[in-house]
């Protein structure tokens, strides 16, 4: 009905009748026991009790499952035992039912613990509204409750059991709980405006690759003329070209020194410098060129549009570029991090948005871990692997970046920087690609643990265990 009982109400199940049916239940009800004993066996050795709540000196645990969607969540409460306090019932994410839940569950006698699922953006308005009413919050990794406790052989995919499911994982993990502390706001825009510079991003490579596929068949080879860096407004100098010279015939159709000119009013037009040889090596190479789409208008529309398309996007794309670096600059560990080799204005700000606050990383193992490039471990009896590959487990996001900062240590090639000699080394042995990469970031982790870690030590600030919205 969706009321909380009373903390004292029991689950009521009939005994069964049959002699094989009271065994099945005594067999469960036993698991049930052995499972709370070794529960509260883990509580009393990591001295959990000392700072618990006790309703007529016995102990109380009240797990609070919330299972997060779109719009709405399955709430359902659990004592050990198998004690139903609250069936499972639903909650809608306005601020009414939010508080009126916020308020049930501060009135359970004992201690409460509500744990939910890290589910993309939808489980942090719960979260953030709890925790403001002083509720104890653990948002988990979908992938643990997922490998949890799958004991039956039926396969059962409802809100209502995956609440519980996640209830009777937090009375299992009582005591290794992370609780929930919410993002403070620059880091949060940081990485929201992150995600949303690589959307654009892939956006910006699509429209790219589809300007070039049109321009293959009017002007072949037009975007490999130039060589000049992305401006900060986003325009580059070979799209600026194709929008004024879309066709080969645009170049070939009028004599050499009549093109020259107007390379050298299209140039100071746009800003770009100029060089007499360049032009007269372009209109000498387009005699040679064949297109397939004719010189017409809709020809040009295309083409036009195309190009059009791929501007807008270049330009949000390094609008969020500068926006990120001067979010960054109000980190305390900015500077720490842009002395890092290969940590410039670009990928700087994405590496601290999707890391987060150092601190909350216990050892430079679970940063590595978080990022998905740890060595797994394969190891059976007399077996052992000497090699295994990458857990990727972690942020895809931080993995792409580390990856990109990679291609530029070796592209660059700095002699003295210890994550290129190591990935030079590795190389120089003759490991496989991503063999050499995934070693490379590993290395390039614990660099950064290091550094970062020790000037954030200095600082008086609180951590942000949550600055990456992934708690565990």
């Amino acid at each position: 009905d969706g009321s909380i009982q009373g903390p004292c109400v029991r689950l009521q199940v009939s005994q069964p009748s049959s002699y094989s049916q009271r065994s099945i239940y005594a067999g469960r009800a036993a698991i049930r026991r052995v499972r709370v004993i070794k529960q509260i066996e883990s509580a009393v050795r990591k001295g959990w009790f000392a700072n618990c709540k006790s309703v007529n000196g016995v102990w109380v645990m009240n797990a609070v499952g919330i299972d997060v969607s779109k719009g709405k969540s399955m709430v359902s409460v659990l004592r050990p035992f198998g004690e139903l306090v609250a069936k499972p019932f639903e909650v809608r994410h306005t601020s009414s039912e939010l508080s009126e839940l916020a308020k049930r569950l501060k009135s359970l006698e004992g201690e409460t613990r509500v744990v939910l699922e890290h589910t993309g953006r939808y489980y942090e308005p719960v979260a953030q509204l709890l925790h403001d009413a002083g509720v104890f919050v653990s948002a988990v990794n979908p992938l643990l409750i997922k490998e949890y406790g799958n004991n039956s052989l039926r396969k059962v995919k409802t809100d209502r059991a995956d609440s519980l499911k996640i209830a009777r994982y937090g009375l299992d993990n009582w005591t290794e709980l992370r609780q929930h502390t919410p993002m403070d706001t620059i880091r949060y825009q940081l990485k929201s405006m992150n995600r949303q510079y690589g959307l654009y991003t892939k956006n910006k490579t699509a429209m790219k690759n589809n300007l070039i596929a049109l321009l293959d068949q009017t002007y072949p080879g037009v975007n490999t003329l130039f060589g000049s860096p992305v401006r900060e407004d986003g325009s580059q100098k070979w799209v600026d070209f194709a929008a004024s010279f879309w066709h080969v015939d645009c170049v070939r159709g009028i004599g050499q020194a009549a093109f020259v000119e107007r390379y050298r009013k299209w140039c100071k037009r746009h800003g770009y410098n100029l060089r007499a040889d360049k032009a007269a090596q372009i209109h000498t190479g387009a005699k040679e060129l064949i297109a397939m789409l004719p010189k017409n208008s809709l020809s040009k529309v295309m083409v036009q549009e195309a190009i059009a398309q791929l501007n807008t996007v270049s330009k949000t794309v390094e609008v969020f570029r500068a926006e990120m670096n001067r979010l960054a600059k109000e980190l305390p560990e900015y500077e720490t991090v842009m002395s890092l080799y290969g940590a410039g204005k670009s990928l700087g700000p994405q590496l601290m948005a999707e890391i987060g606050d150092i601190r909350r990383f216990a050892h430079k193992g679970s940063l590595t871990a978080f990022a998905g490039v740890d060595p797994g471990a394969n190891q059976s009896g007399t077996y052992d692997a000497k090699s295994t590959r990458s857990s990727k487990r972690g942020s895809p996001e931080l993995r792409k970046t580390l990856f990109v900062l990679m291609t530029v240590l070796l592209q660059s090639a700095p002699p003295d920087d210890p994550v290129f000699q190591f990935l030079d080394k590795k190389r120089g042995e003759g490991k496989p690609y991503y063999v050499y990469m995934t070693a490379g970031c590993n290395k390039f982790l614990r660099i950064y643990y290091g550094r970062v870690k020790e000037f954030m030590n200095t600082l008086d600030t609180p951590v942000d265990m949550d600055s990456t919205a992934l708690s565990q």
